[in-house]
């Protein structure tokens, strides 16, 4: 019955649907003109995969650019290895089989990793009683973030980070996604109400700036403190930063080179402090001489 319930079927296109919140964009861009092309000269060679819908017809897995690749050729079926699963199995195949194209957009990842670690924590269950004291209370949630981490190459912090990126405005995620706003300081500001995020975009718009990622900390915790004004976006983005003195340049000498004029035994100040004296000296009779 598995067996039959997982094999390769030519399905009719008009029966196959995207997957219900599929964080992934199918454009139409370079990458979908070489699918569309390959797929017309060779076919659909590695099949999609599907799952049997309630109302009817097949909820796309994995595949989502092979079936809009077919569309745009006027193919009227596609090679579907059809597989009974439930939700959250459903969604950790789509995440994981979408996250090893080469481009994915920061938006795309954010949701991604959020679909994911929700499946994992449903699908681990909730500890009993017994185990969940002897482990502790955030064991089973750090170790759903190490599986999601570990899965897609990532670190846990920087699966955390992306994750966090869904806190942000649509008009600021579509800055990261663009590259105009770096994802690190971008973190920062996902930590802003949903009204800051708009002041603050707004000012970026005005004043043609972006944030560096100690901006972007200061205007968290101004926020933490409730008095992100307008007023106070304007100060800390016009801020300079402290002028540093430069540094004099250092001359470094090897003790080997110098030790030889000295008694045994002595240290490396007491053999600076007696250059020091010797080219006072010398200078003292230079100027003499000179004069």
């Amino acid at each position: 019955m598995a067996k039959q319930s997982e094999q390769v079927q030519q399905i009719p296109i008009s029966e196959l649907f995207p997957f219900k919140d599929h964080p992934f964009r199918v454009l139409d861009d370079e990458a979908m003109q070489r699918t569309v092309e390959s797929i017309s000269q060779f076919g659909v060679l590695a099949p999609a995969i599907a799952r049997p819908r309630p109302e009817g017809g097949y909820e796309i897995i994995a595949g989502h650019r092979r079936l809009h690749a077919s569309q745009l050729l006027g193919l009227e079926t596609m090679p579907v290895l059809v597989r009974q699963m439930d939700d959250d199995t459903a969604i950790i195949l789509m995440v994981d089989s979408n996250c090893q194209r080469e481009h994915i957009l920061p938006s795309e990842k954010a949701k991604a990793y959020q679909m994911k670690l929700e499946a994992v924590k449903r699908k681990a269950g909730r500890p009993s009683k017994i185990n969940s004291g002897q482990v502790g209370p955030n064991y089973f949630e750090r170790r759903s973030n190490q599986i999601v981490a570990d899965e897609a190459g990532e670190s846990v912090k920087q699966v955390q980070r992306f994750i966090r990126l869904n806190k942000l405005t649509p008009d600021l995620m579509q800055l990261v996604d663009d590259g105009r706003l770096k994802t690190t300081p971008a973190v920062e500001l996902s930590y802003l109400t949903p009204e800051e995020q708009e002041e603050f975009l707004s000012y970026m718009e005005e004043e043609g700036c972006t944030p560096s990622l100690s901006q972007a900390q200061k205007l968290k915790a101004a926020s933490k403190e409730s008095v992100l004004t307008k007023d106070k976006i304007h100060g800390i983005m016009s801020a300079r930063s402290p002028s540093v003195k430069p540094r004099e340049p250092q001359l470094t000498i090897a003790v080997s080179k110098v030790e030889r004029y000295f008694p045994k035994g002595c240290t490396s100040e007491q053999m600076e402090s007696t250059i020091l004296k010797l080219l006072e000296n010398y200078y003292r009779k230079r100027q003499d001489y000179e004069r």
